[in-house]
């Protein structure tokens, strides 16, 4: 019997064309993550600075707020993981995704900081969803022969969106220096990421009758619980630099119009390692990548804590360009191979639950030491906890997932 998809007959071409890389399901799958990412990005480095201007809301307020967007995205991953394994996940998709458009609007509307902050931490349920069942759904568009290879690139969507959408955010805000613009762009870019979405076509996917009795196997990856720590110390050092950097580069560096870049340099380590590391990725080297990765990372956060300097600013997010990009995809492989094919969207939310932890974390730890300590008491527990993640990763993390892996290529 013929396949479908939703609901309409599979063309015959269609097992040939899923067994291509670059298969148009992928394609569209990676540029509706650009567009969600994008929409993401163009806000993130600018928030502080409008809570500022339009709340005057101090550093720790500013954490307090902006890790709700984290936390929010904490509680829901783990049931997405699980929702996006035993249902339909491209319906799952398109109803997130929704969502997540629909709730730029509120950003529009919202005149007190209450009202900003309750908005802002309901966006981060969809957003914590959508990630989810996004990226779900372009492991499933991939050939198991591409699968390494395939995840690895996929990130270069979120990668090309971090590189232009922070610059292009602060050049709008420049030139007007008008909120509301790129609150509606960001609209605008998240609706383009849902109808890229509805174009995506998979075959038809039942929802899970036979259950198994809950468990907490089913909302987080148990098999994977200390790669899941250690990503946890590296999500902690991002949520600390990424929420102030902007901030910090205008209030002690002199840095106006700088964060573009900041943000545009960072993705092109990101961008070029992650092209580079596929190589190692497709031959099954993922704890080689991960544990290059934190040493890059681990020279960027120290050199931007040691050395309050432009140029320090600017060669430490290459260095902490590369070293993610090394680090996440080879992270992000090793959770996938410990896990069972029926466990993909659990694999995905427990390193993204993971990420969210720290980074949430990160978040409201930066605000806290900003506001009472210093800029320099931040950035130096950032390259610590650094420093002690990638110690984990050397020392424990490595021979804990070799001794778990099931597929045995992987090294």
């Amino acid at each position: 019997m013929a396949q479908k998809v939703n609901g309409e007959p599979l063309p015959a071409t269609s097992s040939a064309a899923s067994e291509k890389l670059w298969n148009s399901n992928y394609c569209m799958a990676m540029t509706s993550n650009f567009l969600l990412f994008f929409a993401f990005y163009i806000l993130t480095p600018l928030l502080p600075i409008y809570l500022d201007a339009q709340f005057a809301a101090d550093k720790h307020m500013m954490g307090f707020v902006l890790s709700g967007y984290v936390v929010a995205c904490l509680l829901v991953r783990p049931f997405s993981g699980f929702i996006v394994d035993s249902f339909d996940r491209r319906k799952v998709l398109l109803c997130c995704f929704f969502f997540f458009f629909i709730c730029f609007l509120g950003y529009v509307g919202a005149g007190t900081l209450m009202l900003f902050a309750i908005i802002r931490t309901i966006h981060g349920l969809p957003f914590g969803a959508v990630t989810v069942a996004n990226s779900t759904v372009a492991i499933d568009s991939l050939p198991s022969r591409h699968r390494s290879v395939g995840i690895g690139y996929y990130g270069l969507s979120n990668n090309l969106a971090m590189a232009f959408a922070p610059s292009v955010g602060i050049w709008i805000y420049s030139a007007t220096g008008n909120f509301e613009v790129l609150f509606w762009l960001a609209f605008v870019m998240a609706m383009a990421g849902f109808v890229c979405v509805y174009l995506i076509r998979l075959p038809a996917r039942a929802a899970v009758r036979n259950r198994q009795p809950l468990s907490l196997d089913r909302f987080f990856l148990t098999r994977a619980w200390l790669m899941a720590l250690n990503i946890t110390f590296f999500a902690l050092c991002w949520g600390i630099m990424s929420n102030y950097v902007a901030i910090y580069g205008k209030e002690r560096l002199g840095i106006t119009d700088g964060t573009g870049a900041f943000f545009m340099i960072l993705s092109f380590g990101l961008f070029a390692s992650r092209l580079y590391g596929s190589r190692s990725l497709k031959k099954g080297r993922l704890t080689r990548n991960a544990v290059t990765g934190t040493l890059l990372s681990l020279c960027g956060y120290t050199l931007f804590a040691a050395v309050g300097a432009p140029w320090a600013y600017y060669v430490s997010a290459l260095f902490i360009g590369l070293g993610n990009g090394h680090m996440y995809p080879a992270f992000l492989n090793m959770f996938i191979a410990v896990a069972r094919n029926d466990q993909r969207g659990t694999a995905n939310s427990s390193i993204l639950t993971s990420w969210d932890v720290g980074m949430g974390l990160g978040i409201l730890l930066g605000g806290v030491l900003v506001e009472f300590c210093s800029y320099s008491w931040a950035f130096w527990t950032a390259a610590l906890l650094q420093l002690a993640g990638t110690l984990t990763m050397i020392f424990f993390t490595r021979r804990f997932f070799l001794a778990r892996r099931l597929d045995a290529g992987a090294s």
